[in-house]
Formats: structure tokens, sequence, C-alpha cells
């Protein structure tokens, strides 16, 4: 659908849409391809909800991919750092945007304002990668949810998270929907 074989390399990536709408598993099949490819894959697993069992189903060799599940946005985004700019990877995912919870949130009291913490963390955080992504060709998949913007009478009240960094910097940027449950017979 890409019209250039598949994912762009030494390119941002967007993958967003509603919850359960299958963005993990499309995510997840692009890691096994590179695998199958020879590549080296990387997932950062900020939402702490990747499951093994259900990648390897999906054809990821999950032996010989790099996961790391951090506390903080901050952390999430320094460990992808490292591990495009060591040149060793050929595909990374973060999972998710939504996720990338910034360290003076998590550390602060319930009720206190971080208006815009994540949105600034999001922008820093692309303008230093994207020269790393670019150098290294690496794939960067960020996988971002939708959320519903208050008092919208025109247009779409759906919008991603994160600001509008991320929407700036992806070269492509999937929409993944729900549109019916596959089913084989009387199986789901």
């Amino acid at each position: 659908a890409v019209g250039i074989g598949g994912l762009p390399k030494g390119r941002i990536v967007e993958i967003y849409g509603p919850e359960s709408s299958g963005k993990t598993t499309v995510t997840l099949h692009a890691v096994a391809e590179a695998q199958k490819q020879g590549g080296i894959a990387a997932f950062i697993d900020a939402e702490h909800a990747l499951d093994p069992i259900y990648a390897k189903a999906l054809g990821v060799d999950v032996d010989n991919l790099i996961v790391s599940q951090p506390d903080t946005g901050e952390q999430a985004l320094e460990i992808a750092e490292a591990l495009i700019r060591s040149g060793a990877i050929d595909i990374i995912v973060i999972d998710s945007v939504a996720a990338l919870v910034p360290k003076a949130e998590i550390e602060g009291d319930m009720g206190d304002s971080h208006v815009g913490l994540q949105a600034r963390l999001m922008s820093q955080a692309l303008r230093k990668l994207t020269g790393s992504i670019k150098k290294s060709n690496c794939v960067a998949i960020f996988i971002n949810q939708l959320r519903e913007k208050v008092g919208v009478m025109f247009g779409s009240p759906e919008t991603t998270t994160g600001g509008r960094a991320l929407k700036f910097y992806s070269s492509v940027r999937l929409d993944v929907r729900k549109i019916d449950t596959i089913k084989q017979g009387d199986k789901v």
C-alpha cells in the first residue's frame, strides 16, 4: 500500500489508530519481515504489554529481538537513540507514544499539571533522532493512539498523542482501523 515495497529505511513511520485496532500486530509483522531478511530488530515496550507468545506466532524471532521496558519517556527515547546511533539495528519500534510519560509526571503528585510536557519531550527527541535514523538507515516505527479533542464542531475530533512533532517528522503515517472480525467457519 506504500508503493515502495515496504516501509522506507532511514525514516520515521507512525502507525496510529484506536485501541485494539491491530497497530502492534501490523508492527510485529514488519519486525518479522525485517528479521527474515537478516535484520536486527529492537522493541521499546513503554506500555509493558508485549506478548512474546503472540509475537512468535506472527513470525517474530523473539530470542533475537532486543526488548526494553523503560520506566520513563526520557529513558525510552534515550535507549532508542543509543540503539539507533550504534548502527547495529535495522528496525526499531516504540510502543507507544501515549506511554512515553515524562519523568516529572511520574515523580509528581496526582493532580499536578504537566501541560505540554510530553509534546516537548517528543519534539526534542525527534529533532535529535531524525539525523541518526537517516545515517543508520534504520526504520523507526512509533505506535500511537487516538484521542478525542473536546469541543470540535467541524472536522474530525480525533487526534494523536504527543503533540505535532511526530506528524511533522513522519515520512509515512498509517491509520489502522478494525473493520470486522475474521472468521473461519464458527471460529474467530
